[in-house]
């Protein structure tokens, strides 16, 4: 077995919380030499800013006046991982996991309410073991999306794993949000493809998916990042992929009219189209010289005949032409979607332009007609920069039950709208004008989207929904916590919300792992 998988249970000789015998100091940094954990920084160590900055993604959240952690811990091991769990709780410090550093409202790197807080960055587990005789893979929840494309395109390339376009997105949220990509259509969520994982909880314990039990395992896959204990590995199922395929970006510009029929159309394609077919609009904010914008974002797992014959008979308005298509393997299109110069550059976590933004997020039940659609572009054409971003669902999406996963948007939603503005460091001092034009627009869209509840993703994390309060490290919460919570909760998860509360009081009734979002457990 190889030694992601080896070992599920570990023994704690030296550390447990509940233990009777003498324990380690509670000083987080004396706690954690104690034990034997040496890779760790300090507020007053040198490389500490850089450690933490390094993978912060949004900018805002590296500003001085966003709280920082106590300590910044980065395990080299499976053992390094349980012990830095303890002592954080035995230093009564909160627990934040980062992976990649891409949660869109700095959840993995931050607290709330002045609580005292350490982030567990699981940068340096980042190993990935793939089988392609069995076509399964192990990762460590530090790899990135583009460390795994790597790995597997290294051992065989024709397997493939169902994960987004963004090279530097950290396996461990991705996956823990469900994970939405370009071969959904196909092959469902990254989640839907895990077949074990390795989860820490709070005392400690790695558990398998045996051990954890159904309602965790279920949990952990869509449920949200930061709730359950840290997931040190995934087990997945790679799938099959033609050893060409075709990938394509296409430019429109025009008058508004011209550009609002290619939305308006497109709603009525892009979630109906072959399983095979991706096809995603971008629609940037802004005017050129009168004209209008818009970029359709396409992956078709076959040839360029294949794409060229579908598209001219359900969207002839595109106007696509041979010219417009390549083919490649499924592993270079992951780093051209990546805006990457080559496959080898996937493994690099640092590339990427790094910003100040905001976004949001929406689901789509019936195509907005042709009339809103006018507005919604002359709406976009006066904003600050940003973009909102429509993804088709359907296909295979469509054919899964919605309790299957805790992410219960499958049959009856057409597609997702991601909201976005951004701005320069320049601009900080405008910051709040921006993020007031996104909520005002979104709040514009109210009626053309899911009601009752308005659905959101959870990997477009929005705190603008609500929020929980903790005030404590660990604990703090009640049966009113749950139902502030399902306020916002039920927009990520509809009907799922009470299986993930009932998950969270099995694993972690004490809210060891919490957030400003994460799922409250029932108190007893």
């Amino acid at each position: 077995m190889h030694a992601i998988a080896a070992t599920l249970v570990l023994c704690f000789c030296l550390l447990h919380p509940t233990t009777s015998s003498a324990q380690p100091p509670s000083n987080i940094s004396s706690c954690l030499l104690y034990n034997g954990v040496r890779n760790f920084s300090l507020p007053l160590s040198p490389s500490y800013t850089t450690l933490l900055d390094s993978s912060i993604q949004n900018l805002r959240f590296a500003l001085s006046d966003v709280s920082k952690p106590a300590a910044l811990i980065i395990p080299t091991s499976k053992l390094d991982l349980q012990r830095a769990i303890l002592c954080a709780r035995n230093s009564s410090l909160a627990i934040r996991v980062r992976s990649g550093g891409h949660s869109y409202e700095g959840l993995s790197y931050t607290a709330k309410n002045h609580v005292p807080f350490v982030v567990i960055d699981l940068m340096n587990l980042n190993r990935v073991h793939v089988d392609s005789v069995s076509g399964t893979a192990w990762v460590e929840s530090g790899a990135t999306l583009g460390e795994l494309y790597y790995a597997i395109g290294q051992s065989n390339r024709s397997l493939a794993f169902s994960a987004g376009s963004c090279s530097t997105v950290g396996m461990g949220g991705f996956v823990s949000g469900g994970g939405f990509c370009l071969i959904s259509r196909k092959f469902a969520l990254a989640a839907d493809n895990v077949l074990d994982a390795i989860l820490m909880d709070p005392n400690g314990n790695a558990l398998n998916r045996g051990s954890m039990g159904d309602d965790v395992f279920w949990a952990i896959r869509g449920g949200g990042g930061g709730s359950w204990g840290v997931v040190y590995a995934w087990k997945l199922q790679l799938v099959h992929v033609p050893h060409n395929i075709t990938v394509f970006s296409l430019n429109r510009t025009g008058p508004l009219e011209q550009t609002a029929k290619l939305m308006h159309k497109w709603q009525f394609v892009g979630p109906h189209l072959p399983d095979e077919f991706y096809l995603s609009v971008h629609i940037p904010t802004g005017t050129s010289n009168g004209n209008f914008a818009m970029s359709f974002i396409g992956q078709v797992l076959g040839p360029k005949q294949y794409a060229m014959l579908v598209l001219h008979h359900t969207f002839p308005e595109l106007g696509i032409v041979e010219p417009d298509l390549s083919e490649m393997s499924w592993i270079e299109s992951t780093a051209k979607f990546a805006r990457l110069n080559s496959t080898a550059d996937l493994t690099d976590r640092k590339l990427g332009v790094k910003h100040y933004s905001k976004s949001k997020s929406d689901y789509v039940h019936s195509p907005i007609s042709m009339q809103d659609t006018i507005k919604i572009i002359e709406y976009l054409s006066n904003g600050p920069q940003g973009f909102i971003q429509l993804n088709p669902y359907g296909g295979a999406m469509a054919r899964i039950g919605s309790s299957k996963l805790p992410f219960p948007y499958r049959a009856g939603y057409l597609y997702s709208i991601e909201y976005s503005v951004s701005w320069k460091a320049s601009d900080n001092d405008g910051a709040d004008e921006y993020i007031r034009w996104l909520r005002s627009f979104y709040a514009y869209m109210a009626p053309h989207v899911s009601k009752n509840p308005r659905a959101a993703y959870v990997n477009y994390l929005d705190l603008d929904l609500g929020t929980n309060n903790w005030r404590n490290a660990t604990d703090g919460t009640s049966n009113n916590s749950v139902i502030h919570a399902k306020s916002w909760g039920i927009r990520y998860f509809s009907k799922n919300f009470d299986r993930l509360v009932r998950a969270k009081t099995m694993i972690d009734p004490e809210n060891v792992f919490n957030n400003a979002q994460s799922i409250p457990p029932l108190q007893y």
